[in-house]
């Protein structure tokens, strides 16, 4: 019989996503090992919660074997922003595909569903608009951001490969853009860098004519999602889309931004980057019809959220008070 409370594995844990999901398994009573190299997440993002006696850190490169017991494995660990994931791209390709067939391995060993975090950007700059899972996407392979994008297509390949070769009970999720607090405020995400923006009273910067789409989940939505998946039977593999299907242009989401904070700061518009997609919603049928879930909380509510966020980590970067948010990861 399986046990309701179970030991689960998080790597990337410390990050963006992975403290949050890692904050819910423990409100669920489950035991928690966060593993992260920290190149991008930081302790600062678990430190509340290292009081747990449920809750472990472990620092590992999940591109080297990793030798634990757990019940259950989420594998988020790669960089996720450009600025981050384009800093060291073989890295970043390594961490996509060694550490999926190392966290593979461990599956298949012990027995236990993984859950692979993939992303929209499998489906590149889409000629199919609302994305479905049974796209196939339109991807530059090697262009500045194939190392992500194409990393990720792989460890999806390598996933269901394991499934059918191996019976890895896995679970994919292909994430679209998702905010919230203990955002990095320097990853190049367009939310963190307008909400910060805007409370500096700098230049809001556009890139392109500020007309391309997003579609913007707030985090808490994004783990339900998640956790939904994992729990869901078996059969229920993926790949499935988890985003938010309200579409937003990048200039709409600037004056919200300019809006929320009470700025005065500008938009300034620059050149787009090389591949960056013109437009990007996900067709989120498949989630509502075998998870029952879809997102709850509107941009704008999130938004006012994430500002009050990065608001008072501001102020104690200010007072030179430890934060989450304006730290460098350590």
């Amino acid at each position: 019989m399986q046990r309701s409370h179970k030991r689960v594995l998080v790597t990337g844990g410390a990050g963006f996503l992975g403290s949050h999901l890692c904050e819910a398994l423990l409100a669920r009573g489950h035991e928690v090992l966060c593993v992260d190299n920290f190149f991008t997440g930081s302790r600062l993002n678990v430190t509340h919660l290292l009081s747990d006696p449920r809750f472990e850190v472990m620092r590992h490169d999940i591109t080297f074997p990793l030798f634990v017991e757990v019940d259950e494995i989420y594998n988020l660990a790669c960089p996720a922003s450009p600025v981050h994931y384009q800093h060291d791209p073989v890295q970043t390709t390594k961490t996509s595909i060694h550490g999926a067939i190392n966290m593979l391995g461990l599956a298949k060993r012990l027995k236990a569903p993984i859950l692979q975090a993939s992303t929209s950007e499998v489906y590149g700059d889409p000629e199919v608009h609302p994305q479905t899972e049974d796209y196939w996407g339109r991807v530059n392979p090697i262009g500045p951001r194939s190392c992500y994008d194409e990393g990720k297509r792989c460890a999806e390949t390598l996933f269901f490969d394991y499934n059918r070769q191996h019976g890895v009970n896995i679970k994919v999720a292909r994430i679209f853009n998702t905010y919230g607090p203990r955002m990095h405020p320097n990853d190049g995400r367009v939310v963190s860098n307008f909400v910060v923006q805007a409370l500096r009273g700098e230049p809001i910067t556009v890139y392109g004519s500020g007309k391309q789409t997003r579609s913007f989940c707030y985090v808490s939505d994004l783990i339900e999602g998640l956790i939904r998946l994992m729990e869901s039977p078996a059969d229920v593999t993926g790949p499935i889309n988890l985003g938010n299907p309200r579409e937003f242009t990048i200039r709409e989401l600037a004056e919200l931004a300019i809006r929320y904070t009470g700025s005065a700061s500008e938009i300034v518009l620059r050149p787009l980057p090389q591949d960056d997609p013109r437009q990007r919603r996900p067709d989120i049928a498949r989630a509502r019809e075998l998870l029952g879930w879809e997102p709850t909380v509107e941009l704008e509510a999130g938004l006012k959220r994430t500002i009050a966020y990065f608001r008072n980590a501001m102020a104690d970067a200010d007072a030179g008070e430890p934060s989450r948010g304006l730290r460098a990861a350590t």
